[in-house]
């Protein structure tokens, strides 16, 4: 028996709007002005580059590695973790988790070179995949790809880890959308357990999968009480399958107050790479291969959790809960 295919992998993506929108307007306002002829030649340029975001994108080291990014990095502050060397031989998928309101740790660590992941793990090539949406909008995907993101359509994630000589680093927040929102201050439920579309991506592939735990990640906001059932859950519900991206009500701090804002609170962010869980390939996974997968990557993530939270804070009777 196998299971579905999927068009796409669930993604990060919040920290992504207020920039897309100023690149949208930004075109809106370039199309009827003296200048658009310029607009149309770019529409022109869409048009041809369209298979870009799914082919691995167009980064840019110079982007990756702008001073800018080290504030970025210092204002939570960021670290990434390696608890194992990995070998650049091979393609992985990193399962990043928890999604997050921002997906801070994801961001800063895998599409820019603030917390060294080249320098940690020498001859690997971070990607990080975002909502095909995103890459429609002008402007904006030219910079995102310049960071590393790429498209979370399936033919994307194969690209990637169809590499020949192996060293491409596939980020996947797993959780997507619907995890974001429960992205609050102490929550550690994981939406996982039916979400198996990156296992079956990975068997058929033979990539390596390597759980990732983001300890800080859903300190950054606090988010309006919306539980299961509740008018506001079901609204923010319906407007996620209706457009694909979730709208969190979140609220954080000011610039020169603490109380209210948008920006994210000052919190520590350590976002801890796993061991990889080896993966033979198997181009017909059956529904048997891809669950008994699926419960060693539980069981790894498990692991990075319980063998870490003493380090960042997190009592010893705290543990994670999939759904």
């Amino acid at each position: 028996m196998h299971l579905p295919e999927v068009r796409s992998i669930s993604v990060p993506q919040h920290h992504a709007p207020p920039r897309a929108q100023c690149c949208l307007a930004g075109y809106v306002l370039l199309c009827v002005s003296d200048w658009w002829v310029l607009a149309a030649l770019y529409a022109g340029w869409l048009y041809l580059d369209r298979d870009t975001p799914t082919s691995g994108g167009r980064r840019s080291e110079w982007l990756r590695n702008c001073s800018v990014w080290k504030h970025f990095r210092d204002y939570f502050p960021l670290n990434l973790i390696k608890t194992v060397d990995l070998d650049p031989g091979s393609n992985y998928i990193f399962g990043f988790h928890p999604h997050g309101v921002l997906v801070a740790g994801g961001f800063g660590n895998f599409c820019t070179e603030a917390s060294g992941f080249t320098s940690l793990f020498p001859g690997m090539t971070p990607y990080l995949l975002m909502l095909p949406f995103w890459f429609r909008v002008p402007f904006f995907r030219d910079y995102i790809m310049c960071g590393g993101l790429v498209s979370s359509e399936k033919a994307s994630l194969s690209y990637l880890l169809s590499a020949p000589r192996g060293g491409n680093v596939a980020v996947v927040a797993i959780g997507g959308a619907p995890e974001a929102l429960d992205a609050r201050p102490g929550a550690l439920t994981l939406q996982i357990l039916h979400r198996k579309g990156f296992i079956k991506l990975a068997l058929k592939h033979g990539a390596q999968l390597v759980p990732v735990f983001s300890f800080g990640e859903n300190e950054l906001f606090d988010q309006m009480t919306n539980p299961a059932g509740s008018p506001l859950r079901w609204l923010q519900d319906h407007l996620q399958r209706l457009m694909g991206v979730a709208l969190p009500m979140f609220t954080g701090r000011g610039v020169f107050q603490y109380s209210f804002g948008l920006l994210p609170y000052r919190e520590p962010i350590h976002t801890v790479v796993g061991r990889p869980i080896p993966v033979v390939q198997t181009p017909s996974p059956t529904k048997d291969d891809i669950d008994c997968l699926h419960s060693l990557y539980l069981e790894g993530l498990t692991t990075v959790f319980e063998d870490n939270k003493d380090n960042y804070g997190i009592a010893p009777d705290k543990h994670l809960h999939f759904i």
